[in-house]
Parts: C-alpha cells; sequence; structure tokens
C-alpha cells in the first residue's frame, strides 16, 4: 500500500541534510521531468521580478523567490517535515517516534510540483513552486508530469489517494491499479474544504502510529472500523468516504 499525499504551499525554511539530489528520491524513472523543472526554476529565479510574476508572489512573498535560486545547494530536511499546514500539522510528523517515521517512509508519497512523488522521508529543499504554474521551456504541467508518473504510479499494487483534484491531474492512478480516493464528508454527506485536509492528517497519523498489518483494500477499511475510523467505500467506484463530524 501507498498513500499519496498532496504538498502544502507552506513549508519550513532551512534544514540539516546534504543538498538535493534528484537520483536518490522515491519513483526514479521520473528522473528526466525533475531535472527538467528544476533547471527551468533555478533559471528563472535568476531574474527575481520575473520569477515573483510568474510565480504570482507578493511583495512579502518575494523573499521565496530565493528558495528557488538555491535549489540546488541549499540544505535539505525529510520531505514530511518540510510541510506544513493544516494537513501536516494534524499529522504531526517532527514529533512521532522513529517506528512511525519509518513506516511513513515505506509507505507515504507527497506529490510535489517540482519533484514529482516523493518519499515521506526523501531530503528536499524548501521552493515556491504549485501545480497551476506555468514556466518558460517547459510544457503545461499536466503534459509535462502526468503520463511519466501515471507510469511510475503502476508498480504499486493498492494506492489511497489523498491528493487535491490539481494534484491528481499531474499524476492519475491507472486504472491497472487498484486505488480508492478520500472524499471527507460530514455525518449528513456534507462534503468538506478546508477542514478535509486536517482529516487526512489524522488519519495518515493514526496509520503511522498503529502500523496495521494488511495492506489490502478490505483490510485498511478493516482497520479503520476497528480504530473507531469512519472510512468506507461510496457508491461511485473508487471512492472511499472519510467521514467526520458537523
Amino acid at each position: 500500500m501507498k498513500i499519496l499525499l498532496p504538498p502544502s504551499e507552506t513549508k519550513r525554511t532551512g534544514g540539516a541534510g546534504a543538498p538535493l539530489d534528484l537520483a536518490a528520491l522515491a519513483l526514479p524513472s521520473l528522473g528526466e521531468q525533475r531535472e527538467q523543472l528544476a533547471a527551468a526554476l533555478v533559471a528563472l529565479s535568476a531574474d527575481p521580478v520575473e520569477a515573483q510574476r510568474v510565480l504570482k508572489l507578493s511583495d512579502r512573498q518575494a523573499g521565496d523567490v530565493e528558495h528557488n535560486r538555491m535549489l540546488r545547494s541549499a540544505p535539505t530536511m525529510p520531505a514530511i517535515d518540510r510541510y506544513t499546514g493544516v494537513l501536516y500539522d494534524a499529522l504531526d510528523a517532527p514529533n512521532l517516534d522513529r517506528s512511525a517515521r519509518r513506516w511513513l517512509g515505506e509507505h507515504v508519497l507527497i506529490h510535489s510540483a517540482p519533484f514529482g512523488p516523493v518519499g515521506a522521508l526523501d531530503a528536499i529543499p524548501a521552493y515556491r513552486f504549485a501545480a497551476g504554474t506555468s514556466l518558460a521551456g517547459i510544457p503545461p504541467l499536466r503534459r509535462h508530469w502526468a503520463e511519466a508518473t501515471s507510469r511510475a504510479l503502476a508498480e504499486h499494487e493498492f494506492l489511497l489517494d489523498l491528493r487535491s483534484e490539481a494534484y491528481v491531474a499531474l499524476g492519475p492512478v491507472p486504472d491497472s491499479v487498484r486505488s480508492a480516493y478520500v472524499r471527507v464528508v460530514t455525518s449528513t454527506g456534507r462534503a468538506l474544504n478546508h477542514f478535509n485536509k486536517k482529516a487526512k492528517g489524522e488519519l495518515v497519523r493514526a496509520l503511522a502510529t498503529t502500523r496495521p498489518r494488511s495492506r489490502t483494500p478490505q483490510g485498511l477499511l478493516a482497520w479503520a472500523e476497528r480504530s473507531g475510523i469512519r472510512l468506507h467505500r461510496a457508491p461511485e467506484a473508487g471512492i472511499w468516504e472519510l467521514v467526520v463530524d458537523d
């Protein structure tokens, strides 16, 4: 089983790891796409004014261009620690024990815009780049990433997809792979937006701390029931619903 998470626009800065090594990231077949995007981001950052315009940064955010300029030389940290925001605050990976973090490293992929899906413990630098951004010399991101990422994801037997729709478009799960796309709803059936991130973070934290042995769809649903987590199949094929209180 692999769990697909979205990234977050907000990130921790700094780090203590060696500079970015694209060849060491999960799904190494994406190396060419990663190299092209990294080069384009570094090149764009040579013109801070243009970079601010392309990345749609406010004057207050203009300093983020420096993260891209230093993409290849800046210190790194595990991806699961780099991201912040509602989902990652609920997951709270920096405060998990070693066994839970090792489970995350084995089972979680975070779908970044510049690097594609990376392993939870893969070392990445701070950066500023989102799924809807276009770069000179790079095809639209859906065309740049989708086919190659889908091929890479085909290596896995079961994928639990917690990504946002924008990132699903950058790497659709192939039909050949068993998968479930998780939709967060209230007990009255109302779909949630902002607060679905918290529920997804809590779900992944529960998985990491209990580390269920069964990794099949049926086993995962049985684990959720035993754990008091309301996760079930929706009427639509391939959709699971994670139910939270109103």
